[in-house]
């Protein structure tokens, strides 16, 4: 037997080394359904909730088991409320061979690169949605199959509705985003502005990228600079506890209306102890279970589930869009906001129902 050269026993070791994770002993691993956030955030961690939960209850894992293939498994990731962030993920994935749909709450609705990396995922054969955050759809529908999530117009109408109810006569408000060139940013502010009326006189719109110290910051200056202002309102999860911040340091409760979106386990805390007027509340655990169910249908070729989500599909009008609930939730006791107020299909909790509801599925946020 002739002697190996060192760099000949050192290949020989890689390939050794290499062959167990490559071959998984003869099997190919799952295939995966990613869902990707626009950030970081507690909204999301109820998503996830929800998906794990559809992972295991549609028994992802053993779908094509008779067939000697691999199942799928749900990889839930972060972005971090940049653009680039949203990018470099989407690049990734147009590079694994075992990611088979994509659901992505996009941060750049009109972000050209977001766009273009989404539709090569669709050439490739990747399924793609959007999930709570869509595409500009004036110019870019073709780059997912669908929407899943809640009407933002209908949404921010809700919020406007119930602040005209706090406010009969009018008010100066602010909003505080975390993109105002997000599309559900942009839809809630203008349907806010519908539900309002006129007598609401907006003050400005200021995001924050996703930063929590620049989010109280907002308020502050905001503050500062308008006295006037008498209603502020959060628009994504983590504004409005930073808004609270600032109205509980200053002490100014009594002179501003708080009204937000989402119902961060902070915001439904301070709306216990008094410091918020009404959420719209989003059923994120629901946008993760149907987000996944969906996808594994496209996947899958199951039509029945694709027509039930979609009776009239088309890249027109709504006929791509599949809405979540959404909720309207006042504190217990001296609300003037009434369920009457909203259009149908909206639902309405007092404080205690809603934390009820939370109980029942192990949730402390939506």
């Amino acid at each position: 037997m002739s002697a190996r050269s060192p760099f000949s026993r050192f290949v020989l070791l890689l390939v050794a080394l290499a062959l167990p994770l490559s071959s998984g002993c003869g099997k190919p691993g799952p295939k995966r359904i990613v869902i990707l956030t626009n950030g970081p955030d507690p909204f999301w961690d109820t998503c996830e909730a929800g998906a794990k939960a559809a992972e295991r209850e549609l028994n992802l894992a053993s779908i094509n088991a008779e067939a000697g293939q691999p199942g799928y498994v749900v990889d839930f990731q972060r972005g971090d409320f940049t653009d680039k962030k949203q990018i470099d993920m989407l690049k990734q994935y147009s590079l694994a061979s075992d990611i088979v749909a994509v659901g992505i709450s996009v941060f750049g609705p009109d972000n050209r690169n977001i766009i273009e990396e989404m539709r090569k995922l669709r050439q490739k054969g990747v399924k793609v949605i959007t999930i709570d955050g869509d595409v500009d759809r004036e110019e870019y529908r073709d780059a997912r199959y669908a929407y899943l999530g809640t009407d933002n117009i209908v949404g921010g109408r809700a919020l406007g509705t119930a602040a005209k109810a706090l406010a009969p006569d009018g008010a100066d408000f602010a909003f505080f985003v975390g993109n105002v060139g997000a599309a559900n940013a942009k839809e809630r502010m203008a349907g806010f502005l519908e539900g309002a009326g006129e007598q609401f006189r907006e003050i400005s719109r200021l995001d924050d990228g996703g930063d929590r110290a620049k989010a109280r910051a907002n308020v502050e200056s905001t503050l500062d600079q308008h006295p006037e202002c008498t209603m502020l309102a959060g628009i994504w999860a983590y504004n409005t506890p930073q808004i609270v911040s600032v109205v509980r340091d200053r002490q100014i409760r009594d002179q501003v209306k708080v009204v937000c979106f989402d119902a961060a386990e902070a915001s439904i805390r301070e709306m216990g102890e008094g410091y918020v007027d009404v959420m719209v509340v989003q059923n994120p655990y629901q946008m993760g279970y149907e987000g996944v169910r969906l996808l594994l249908a496209m996947v899958e070729d199951d039509q029945s589930v694709v027509s039930e989500m979609f009776p009239d599909y088309s890249q027109d009008g709504t006929g791509d869009i599949y809405s979540t609930e959404l909720r309207v939730v006042v504190p217990d006791t001296g609300s003037p906001i009434a369920p009457g107020l909203f259009e149908e299909g909206t639902g309405f909790f007092l404080h205690s129902q809603f934390l009820d509801w939370l109980k029942e599925r192990g949730l402390s946020s939506s």
